[in-house]
């Protein structure tokens, strides 16, 4: 019989998952502490994160029980699952079913019972106290740790047949066109709709090249469906927490999601740029989608402007230039007067200034902001836009702009006379905005109080 310990995360998986919570906490508790004025986001972010982390540390201590060397009795074993129950319930048919393997079952359309194909007259399940009671005895008797009943991962529940379907989906990439797309179409639909096939994927090492073998052998000559339906897969596998850092370390993905962004359907495009925004949650993912040459795929398609792939784009863009040395590379990729482009024709203006706010701690950034025009831009922003974050972020560009290139305090001064613009941030702005406005405003008097003396 299989092991009941397997509908538990191994300690290996386990320690992985707590390793990136506590990466994901310290750039959290960083930005907090980095930022004057943090958002309250993050700090509801880093206790979502906290709370995760002490929910890991209970599910581990609760592995501890085993039934490699014991014959569970057919009536503790739930019918689909075929491994002792955890939280037992009573069907409308009167059969008992471990609850997440049967709430799978009606969550995926069924309105039968799998055991009698009874149609259901209702799906409420009701607990069975005493299949649960004599499960608690039988465990004691043992020395076995009763299982608990709160699942951690109430969607992450795998059959043998599940196993059976992906193993039998795979194998078919290896066959003709017409099967290989018949294949990638049914796993396109069976990863955006079940949430649990995508955890699958993590069970085996060869899941993913197996998947994606039609686009490594074929690059230059792609069936156009196949290549966006098997890219989508690739999307819907990296929203897995479980599934990111596979996916980033294997030296397939990266490199293909490369190449689709710059061939295919505008929606294969697209969903490669959401797939890199996905796994770029991760640190270590940040660094090999860097050093992989994205950000520039990714600009070209933001300067391409298609609405359906722009926001994806720009989403990744910003993910990965949280680190340090993709800023950088993002810069010497051209995406500084794109962007500047988009925003002075007034396209995704909110994503698109977060970037350009967080690239003008780069030098050469902020030297092709001044040669672009950039501050006439910002200060209209601030004058139009009612979004008090694109404010702030255009004064703490124009903040920077000023501190490099003295030169430009004379188009702030002559703006500040004729519309009072950065007075009025440093009036009404978030406290961040009115810091750097009152900045820009003591350098302005300052140069005033020079012109003056001499």
């Amino acid at each position: 019989m299989a092991k009941a310990g397997v509908m538990y995360e191994t300690d290996s998986s386990m320690e992985a998952k707590a390793g990136e919570l506590k990466k994901e906490l310290q750039r959290l508790v960083k930005s907090i502490a980095d930022d004057d004025d943090f958002r309250l986001d993050a700090v509801r972010e880093a206790m979502r994160v906290l709370s995760a982390l002490r929910d890991l540390k209970k599910a581990k201590r609760s592995i501890s029980f085993n039934l490699d060397n014991l014959t569970v009795p057919d009536e503790f074993r739930c019918p689909i699952s075929k491994e002792l129950m955890r939280d037992p319930v009573v069907l409308a048919s009167g059969e008992t079913y471990d609850k997440p393997f049967i709430q799978k079952w009606l969550n995926e359309g069924n309105r039968t019972c799998p055991q009698t194909q009874q149609v259901l007259s209702h799906t409420i399940l009701t607990p069975n106290l005493l299949v649960r009671e004599m499960i608690s005895k039988w465990c004691k008797d043992h020395g076995i740790e009763q299982p608990p009943c709160v699942w951690k991962c109430n969607e992450e529940v795998f059959t043998d047949a599940d196993r059976n379907r992906l193993n039998s989906l795979l194998e078919k990439m290896s066959s003709s066109l017409s099967v290989q797309k018949e294949a990638a179409k049914e796993l396109r639909q069976l990863t955006k709709r079940m949430p649990s096939f995508r955890g699958l994927f993590v069970e085996s090492t060869n899941a993913i090249p197996q998947l994606l073998s039609p686009l490594s052998a074929g690059r230059t000559n792609l069936d156009p469906d196949l290549q966006e339906d098997l890219i989508t897969t690739v999307l819907n596998l990296a929203i897995h927490d479980s599934n990111k850092q596979i996916m980033g370390e294997n030296p397939l993905v990266i490199p293909l999601l490369n190449d689709s962004l710059k061939s295919g359907s505008i929606e294969t495009r697209s969903n490669a740029a959401a797939a890199l925004f996905t796994l770029s949650a991760l640190d270590s993912n940040k660094i090999i989608i860097g050093e992989s040459g994205s950000l520039k795929h990714l600009v070209d398609l933001l300067d391409e402007g298609n609405p359906l792939a722009m926001k994806d784009a720009a989403s990744a863009i910003f993910n990965l230039c949280i680190m340090i040395e993709n800023k950088g590379r993002a810069v010497h990729a051209g995406a500084v007067p794109v962007i500047l482009k988009k925003i002075m024709d007034r396209v995704l203006v909110d994503e698109l200034l977060a970037i350009l706010a967080m690239l003008s701690s780069h030098q050469k950034a902020v030297e092709e902001m001044t040669e672009l025009g950039a501050v006439p831009c910002l200060l209209s922003i601030m004058r139009e836009n009612n979004c008090e974050r694109n404010k702030e972020n255009s004064v703490s560009i124009i903040y920077t702009i000023c501190f490099y290139d003295r030169s430009k305090l004379k188009e702030v001064r002559e703006d500040e006379d004729k519309n009072g613009t950065i007075s009025t941030i440093a009036r009404t702005g978030t406290s961040r905005a009115k810091r750097k406005a009152n900045g820009v405003l003591e350098r302005l008097n300052k140069v005033t109080s020079i012109t003056h003396t001499a």
